[in-house]
């Protein structure tokens, strides 16, 4: 259970102690991919402590990954595709990243979120998710010799794949909250959900790797390969995920209507 170490009755932890109580207090890394699971959310957690240490908000953690984000995607569609741009553009996305999980963890920190943030973070998510690939294709459309126009298609379909796995997450996770899915197993405790397997099998999938990618940008035959060759993986696993999906609502489906049913009474 989390402390609400912002009332004034509660003595102030240490930047160690913080720390300490911000391992106690992940989430769960059912589903999480590897650079998620073992790269950002540890660094995060440094960023978090040091953020609750300054009296920064999560809202306002939320407001500096996304002026990050944001500050990289503009960078990437108007400044020319050099090295210096690529490692400035993945650095500023890494770091938003990091950001990005810290708020979630101050959060909790300082006793629990709030509607507010949580719409902010997710605000943010579909702007950054809606606009990061349009950018690529400005990028590559401006500073790249392409061997044909057809290669344009990889950054639409980055952006494609990308929009409709943020809301069939969104929306499949929602549709969980609200308590249509009775047969839902309860959540796992962090340290013992998930393995090290599937975290390295849904790497491709890591926001976190893409981020990476970015610092190839200068190279612009090594960053077109890197890039598709991603993107082929990505959507084989959001095709996986939406059949997955799929599944699970029918299964709420079929649990709501057996639950509608009850026992049958005879007169």
């Amino acid at each position: 259970m989390s402390v609400d170490l912002t009332r004034p009755e509660v003595d102030r932890p240490t930047y160690a102690g913080t720390l300490r109580r911000l391992r106690s207090a992940q989430k769960s890394n059912r589903n999480v991919q590897a650079y998620s699971r073992w790269v950002n959310r540890p660094l995060a957690r440094y960023l978090a402590a040091a953020a609750f240490h300054l009296g920064l908000t999560p809202n306002q953690v939320t407001l500096l990954s996304g002026g990050l984000t944001l500050g990289a995607i503009l960078t990437l569609a108007v400044a020319p595709a050099t090295v210096a741009t690529g490692l400035a553009v993945s650095a500023a996305l890494v770091l938003g990243y990091l950001l990005d999980s810290a708020d979630g963890q101050l959060a909790r920190l300082r006793g629990g979120g709030s509607a507010v943030g949580e719409w902010m973070d997710h605000m943010i998510d579909c702007v950054k998710t809606s606009s990061l690939h349009l950018a690529v294709l400005l990028a590559m459309y401006r500073s790249f010799e392409l061997p044909g126009a057809g290669w344009l298609l990889v950054p639409l379909g980055w952006s494609l794949t990308a929009g409709v796995v943020f809301f069939g997450f969104m929306l499949t996770d929602q549709l969980r909250r609200n308590g249509l899915d009775p047969s839902a197993p309860a959540p796992l405790p962090a340290d013992a959900s998930g393995t090290t397997l599937r975290s390295l099998l849904v790497l491709p999938t890591d926001y976190g790797l893409l981020c990476l990618v970015f610092a190839l940008l200068g190279w612009h035959d090594g960053f077109r390969a890197v890039y598709t060759g991603l993107l082929v993986l990505y959507t084989g696993f959001a095709l996986a995920a939406i059949v997955k999906w799929y599944l699970e609502m029918a299964g709420v489906d079929a649990a709501r209507r057996a639950g509608q049913a009850g026992p049958q009474v005879k007169a």
